[in-house]
């Protein structure tokens, strides 16, 4: 089931323009997103085929079937709950059955953590893409030889630095495991060009390996010096350099060359969210109802154009945040949505809707 069959089959409750367009802080050239909510077919909600929701391929439209709608404002879900407060403007179609679902029969104290804490999240993700930008991974992999260190007097040397200064081979090494100590080896050398005594070497392949290589070491050989691989520091290696380059091949063009033209280094939409998330946050719990069109567009543009530093906006959202931990501290909103009534409207609509058909 596609989007246009919901509309084709006269299935929708509600539908409306969401994101920038409805927060005000839209630019000429922001998308068009779409949110709505619709209903199953009858016999495909009483089937096996229930479907909760349907997007497009870019996945700038979305709607939520009837069920899920009502699962997702339970949880105080931020981009559901917004639809219940959509600017009129905004609003492509509704229903008269999607009266029945009104914000302050939802809106609770779980709004703290569902705004709050998402837009703390969004904090962390603007640190990610900062420590990105910032700190960049060379396209060159390091390897394992990278985090291995040689035992030299009472320091230790890179083995890569060793092993020049020695003038060896890595293939001209073995090695073995040292017993009771975690990533320590015994370091041995075949002296010999043509390696009669059979060493391995460090590593199997430098560009792909993931370990060192163990050698079979004839009886009675003496290690040279001992050899230590920092596996743990090769690990975070490994998933810093993945999730860099994954980052690279997935990132938003148009938004990463904005954040790189206002210089700040962070991302800027994503702080955007940030302030309109814990002010939404904090009206929620001193007014027990949500405005999603908001009235400070120009201060919310201003961090989009990057006109801040980006220590000056953490250091206001982390007090913002301290705001909304007080408000929802003293707040009348209930702990949680009364999940029985609002059981009982999703059947009265359902079963209307079912009915008129």
């Amino acid at each position: 089931m596609t989007i246009a069959d919901l509309r084709q089959q006269h299935l929708i409750l509600f539908e409306a323009v969401s994101g920038s367009r409805a927060y005000g802080t839209s630019l000429p050239h922001s998308d068009t997103d779409l949110k709505g909510v619709f209903v199953l077919p009858e016999d495909q909600f009483l089937g096996l085929t229930y479907v909760p929701q349907i997007a497009n391929d870019t996945n700038d439209e979305v709607f939520y079937e009837l069920r899920r709608f009502v699962e997702l404002l339970l949880k105080n879900n931020p981009t559901v709950l917004e639809l219940l407060g959509t600017p009129a403007d905004c609003i492509v179609y509704q229903h008269p059955l999607f009266a029945a679902f009104k914000a302050p029969d939802f809106l609770s104290k779980l709004c703290r953590q569902s705004f709050a804490e998402y837009a703390v999240a969004q904090i962390r993700k603007a640190q990610g893409l900062n420590k990105k930008i910032n700190h960049p991974e060379p396209p060159a992999r390091k390897s394992v030889l990278d985090f291995c260190y040689v035992t030299v007097g009472a320091g230790a040397q890179p083995v890569v630095i060793w092993l020049a200064r020695q003038g060896l081979a890595a293939g001209q090494c073995g090695l073995a495991k040292v017993p009771h100590l975690t990533d320590l080896y015994a370091l041995f050398v075949d002296p010999a060009a043509a390696r009669p005594l059979g060493y391995r070497g460090l590593v199997r392949d430098p560009d792909s390996s993931q370990d060192v290589q163990l050698s079979a070491v004839p009886k009675g050989e003496v290690p040279v010096a001992y050899l230590s691989f920092n596996r743990t520091g090769y690990s975070v290696y490994c998933r810093a350099y993945r999730e860099y380059w994954e980052w690279v091949t997935k990132r938003n063009q148009e938004r990463y060359q904005n954040t790189v033209q206002h210089g700040k280094n962070y991302d800027a939409k994503n702080m955007l969210h940030v302030f309109r998330l814990l002010q939404m946050a904090e009206e929620i719990a001193r007014t027990g109802e949500i405005q999603v069109r908001r009235p400070n567009r120009e201060f919310l543009l201003q961090i989009r154009r990057g006109e801040f530093a980006y220590a000056d906006l953490v250091a206001q959202a982390e007090q913002l945040v301290a705001q909304v931990e007080a408000a929802f501290a003293t707040s009348a909103l209930p702990e949680a949505p009364d999940a029985a009534a609002a059981e009982a409207v999703l059947r009265q609509v359902r079963q209307a809707f079912y009915a008129a058909r």
